[in-house]
């Protein structure tokens, strides 16, 4: 993953933020004497701040993760048409090789989040600091580490593990380790983290939005439910609502750029909206969601880019009444958006995406997006129990299916289902409920070995789908820097 072209530029610059309580603004000092770093309290959560900001940039959850819902049939590329977008292009008709430029974002991007992880759990034990504030940062750091392994090695499969800082004279040409080891590690780093980290009701201020045991037990819920570990999916799922997340009474509020952070939340990706580094610096602290996909030619937002065009498919996959219609997709005779009609030529397909898109009022420019991007929410913790309950023959699948469902507007499912057809329901809530959040394509590869995604792939013509795009191919760039590294299978 050669990590180590990000030592020195991290330890000399995100690494060592500044000392703004604000713990997403990661303006770097212009010198930092690093051998009186990691010495005080304040450099334990400078440094952990710096774990985080990998996750807004492009090559995760402000561009790559979005857009894998694409390859997962929901929508296609749309864009600006020709080669705008070519490498998202190639991975919807599934004819991406080594050498697709997104294919090496995503690889790549989870790498200095690593690092930054490593260094914390390296050097932070060794500061005389407030013990439950040094728990924090250490839980911090296992639950951003899990998750970066946890979106790597879902992708890729086996991955090169990373667990103590790169230094001059390590091995920088790793091996990739079993994806078994790799979730060995998710696991530990969870299970760790659970113990470390408060509830998110203890956080304040800037504090808000920061990885809380809420977000550990959630995410750990989704690596078991992604094993086949149904009991323990379960189990952590009721342990989530013990905590006291619920479902926003409003779906809408879920992607509000106003209302960030809400009981539903179980961990999202903070932007502020700042105009302080270029959109397309690493640093950018405007989201790129509501630019990217806004209608092209519409003015509806900033920029409005014309990206992840819902499929006709996915459109006639909504139940009468579904309230989340009206809010997920614009489509001709949808209301207005911000006092604007939406017309069908403003895409290809005849659809464009709502549930992202913020108003002039609130973002007036292309790079002025404040709306923060969710991880994982209460919902999705619902639905992983009622699926993972089912697997079990267990009784009362249905209640918390049945919660998610009320909430858009449905009736109860109906009763008496086998685990076949409940099986069917869930998946097909799931699909509805986490549109365009990054999480379809997930769903898609982890029932029955991929067969499950493969099936449905071929259902709406995408033929070219096969069992080797299961796994994306490891970028061609780092094979050919690490001779090590063995290409996945059919690549």
């Amino acid at each position: 993953m050669k990590a180590n072209k990000y030592i020195i530029a991290l330890i000399l610059s995100a690494v060592l933020v500044s000392c703004k309580k604000d713990f997403l603004d990661k303006a770097p000092l212009d010198s930092v004497n690093t051998g009186n770093y990691y010495k005080t309290a304040e450099d334990a959560v400078n440094a952990v701040n710096a774990a985080y900001q990998p996750l807004q940039r492009p090559k995760l959850y402000n561009f790559r993760i979005w857009t894998t819902d694409i390859m997962a049939g929901n929508s296609v590329t749309g864009a600006g048409g020709g080669t705008d977008g070519i490498e998202t292009q190639d991975e919807q008709n599934f004819v991406t090789t080594s050498a697709n430029a997104g294919i090496l974002d995503i690889y790549r991007g989870p790498a200095p989040g690593i690092l930054q992880c490593n260094i914390v759990l390296q050097k932070v034990p060794a500061i005389d600091m407030d013990a439950a504030l040094k728990n924090r940062v250490l839980g911090e750091a296992k639950f951003l580490r899990a998750l970066y392994y946890f979106n790597l090695v879902r992708l890729f499969g086996d991955v090169p593990l990373i667990t103590k800082p790169q230094v001059v004279g390590d091995d920088l040409k790793l091996k990739r380790s079993p994806k078994a080891d790799v979730y060995t590690l998710i696991i530990q780093d969870l299970t760790d983290a659970m113990g470390l980290l408060p509830a998110a009701s203890t956080y304040s201020g800037a504090d808000i939005g920061r990885a809380s045991k809420g977000s550990a037990v959630g995410l750990l819920a989704k690596v078991y439910l992604t094993l086949g570990n149904y009991q323990q999916t379960v189990d952590l799922c009721k342990q989530v609502t013990a905590l006291g997340y619920s479902l926003n009474t409003n779906y809408a509020d879920n992607f509000s750029a106003t209302k960030k952070n809400t009981g539903e939340s179980l961990f999202e990706v903070q932007y502020s909206g700042a105009t302080t580094y270029g959109f397309f610096d690493d640093f950018n602290q405007s989201a790129w969601a509501s630019t990217f996909t806004g209608p092209r030619n519409s003015d509806f937002v900033g920029g409005a880019y014309g990206w992840d065009q819902p499929t006709q498919e996915f459109v006639n996959s909504y139940e009468s009444g579904d309230l989340r219609k009206d809010i997920t997709i614009l489509y001709p005779g949808c209301p207005a958006f911000d006092g604007k009609a939406y017309l069908a030529s403003y895409s290809t397909t005849g659809f464009n995406l709502r549930k992202f898109l913020v108003p002039k009022s609130i973002s007036p420019d292309y790079n002025t997006n404040p709306e923060d991007f969710p991880v994982l929410r209460y919902a999705d913790v619902l639905l992983m129990q009622a699926e993972a309950m089912n697997e079990l023959s267990q009784g009362g699948a249905e209640t918390p299916l049945n919660l998610v469902r009320n909430r858009a507007g449905l009736g109860n499912v109906a009763t008496g289902l086998s685990k076949d057809a409940f099986r069917t329901a869930v998946l097909h809530e799931r699909r509805m409920e986490l549109a365009f959040e990054g999480q379809r394509w997930f769903d898609l590869i982890r029932i029955n070995n991929g067969q499950y995604g493969l099936d449905f792939l071929h259902t709406i013509g995408k033929s070219n789908a096969t069992a080797k795009f299961l796994l994306l191919p490891i970028p061609q760039q780092e094979i050919d820097s690490n001779p090590n590294l063995v290409q996945n299978p059919g690549y």
